[in-house]
């Protein structure tokens, strides 16, 4: 595995608008210091963090991208089946969502939940994603990826990337993260549908809940308010501490904790090769770094 000197994780947003609230970003050093938030004085937005990723990105860099980097495929054998313009693997399908909402700005993916081939596979309080003759959805709660039931093992509570209600729905958040990917090809290669480069920087899918987890947080207590609570899964983490006080919003923390734990954790060889995931597998729904 490469080595790696930096490590930033993102916390992303797929709401509406030029600049998102819910995005915030943290780097650690692998020298070592307390994780640090990357600022923007205006807030980000998903073109400036498309903008850092392909222009401005530190050298050997460990990318953490907090959103589901593909569909589920394997439980149906396809994206959405039944679809003749079903992609075949995860590149293919980050371009076809790019390309049905190339007119949505900021990296917007409306056009593609709103498109009448695309949006019955979706939950969106109206449509509920029918089963298509498999038996993805039958529990009523969407389809899942590998990872995501991986997740579920760990103590995690994951949700569906074909789920659009509610606030815990995390489908635009998504599907604006893959139309960043397809932007991003030719310049990251994004583990595991792409192989592990031998040296440079690489993107991974995250999901803060498992940085949580191994620092001593319950899955109903994943989310951090408080400077206080942040530096005390800091330290389980033996990562030094921000050492500040008071309240601060859960896209922060997430954001510098997961960092801090990319860091302790990116040289596991447990991490790269979990036993659920296949050659296959990981070029159609790729994996969730730290899901094992």
């Amino acid at each position: 595995m490469p080595s790696f000197s930096h490590f930033l994780a993102i916390d992303w947003s797929g709401a509406k608008g030029p600049v998102q609230k819910g995005i915030a970003l943290a780097l650690a050093h692998a020298e070592g210091g307390p994780p640090v938030l990357v600022g923007r004085g205006r807030g980000w937005s998903r073109e400036d963090v498309l903008a850092l990723l392909r222009e401005h990105l530190p050298e050997h860099t460990l990318v953490g991208l907090d959103l589901g980097i593909a569909l589920p495929f394997a439980d149906c054998g396809a994206f959405f089946p039944g679809s003749s313009h079903s992609p075949n693997d995860a590149p293919e399908l980050w371009a076809l969502i790019d390309d049905v909402c190339s007119r949505d700005a900021n990296l917007g993916a409306q056009a593609f939940v709103d498109h009448p081939e695309f949006r019955p596979y979706f939950r969106d309080g109206i449509e509920t994603g029918p089963h298509f003759g498999c038996d993805g959805a039958a529990h009523g709660r969407g389809r899942f990826r590998v990872t995501e039931a991986a997740q579920a093992a760990m103590g995690c509570k994951p949700y569906s990337n074909f789920n659009l209600v509610g606030a815990a729905q995390v489908g635009k958040s998504s599907l604006t993260g893959m139309r960043m990917l397809h932007h991003l090809r030719g310049h990251l290669p994004v583990w595991p549908v792409d192989p592990l480069p031998d040296a440079g920087s690489a993107v991974v899918e995250i999901y803060t809940s498992l940085a949580a987890l191994e620092a001593g947080r319950s899955a109903t207590r994943a989310k951090m308010r408080s400077h206080e609570d942040l530096d005390a899964a800091l330290a389980s983490l033996g990562s030094p501490l921000i050492a500040g006080s008071g309240p601060i919003d859960d896209h922060s923390s997430d954001a510098l904790l997961t960092a801090a734990w990319l860091r302790k954790v990116h040289r596991d060889p447990a991490r790269w090769h979990p036993a659920g995931l296949s050659p296959g597998l990981a070029r159609t729904e790729g994996w969730t770094f730290g899901a094992l």
